[in-house]
């Protein structure tokens, strides 16, 4: 199984999330669930080249954000037109998808990407409390594959606008409130998994959460998944 993994970098870069380090780490995990990956800095050069690809992991964030990180005057330019017909063929002809925390902020300019993935970060509404222990109850993918619980130091997002409907597979409790922290859910062709943890390296420390992402993927390639007591971790 082929899996493309694009990192963070240029205006999809911020100065919050070490993309090079998640990316390492999720590459590493994505490795262990039997992906052969490729990572690629090139966000937009990465979209075009989807053909073959089984799973399209995508660890980048806000290209919005950073027009005001004077990250320079090209940064509200919209992406080329071949990147943004890449990306809605591969998700016309089924190419798996694995969207991680940030990913709900990015690729705004693509029209398919936030009716995929089934949520937007929305500036000034979506927040997080401070990074810090989390604890994460794992339910079911819809194969019935049991998700762990996940222990991790993360930041956990609250408020995200959701767009369509969704499958929770694991959720948080904020005020009480249960709190979707990765979900799935079928766009056409395409099945999609959402993580909205993985802020930073120590986020994969946490062996629950390398085996959460390692399902999601798996689902989501339309692999089969193992049970949790076999996910790689």
């Amino acid at each position: 199984m082929r899996a493309q993994l694009i990192t963070g970098s240029g205006r999809y870069a911020d100065p919050w999330h070490p993309y090079p380090e998640t990316s390492a780490r999720l590459a590493d995990v994505l490795d262990g669930a039997g992906f052969d990956v490729a990572v690629d800095e090139d966000v937009e050069g990465a979209l075009t080249r989807l053909d073959g690809v089984d799973l399209l992991v995508v660890n980048a964030g806000d290209p919005w954000r950073s027009a005001d990180d004077g990250a320079g005057p090209d940064t509200t330019a919209p992406p080329p037109p071949e990147s943004v017909a890449g990306l809605a063929r591969a998700l016309d002809r089924g190419t798996g998808v694995l969207a991680l925390h940030a990913a709900v902020a990015s690729l705004r300019d693509y029209p398919s990407w936030a009716p995929a993935t089934g949520a937007v970060w929305l500036p000034g509404v979506s927040w997080h409390p401070p990074r810090g222990p989390v604890e994460v109850r794992g339910g079911s993918l819809p194969d019935g594959t049991r998700l762990p619980d996940v222990v991790a130091v993360d930041e956990l997002y609250q408020r995200l606008q959701p767009v369509g409907g969704r499958h929770v597979v694991a959720w948080h409790e904020q005020d009480g409130r249960r709190v979707a922290s990765a979900w799935v859910r079928e766009h056409g062709a395409s099945r999609v998994a959402v993580d909205v943890l993985g802020h930073d390296a120590e986020s994969y420390d946490s062996a629950t959460h390398r085996r959460l992402v390692a399902a999601l993927a798996r689902w989501a390639a339309r692999a089969t998944v193992p049970t949790t007591d076999h996910l790689p971790g």
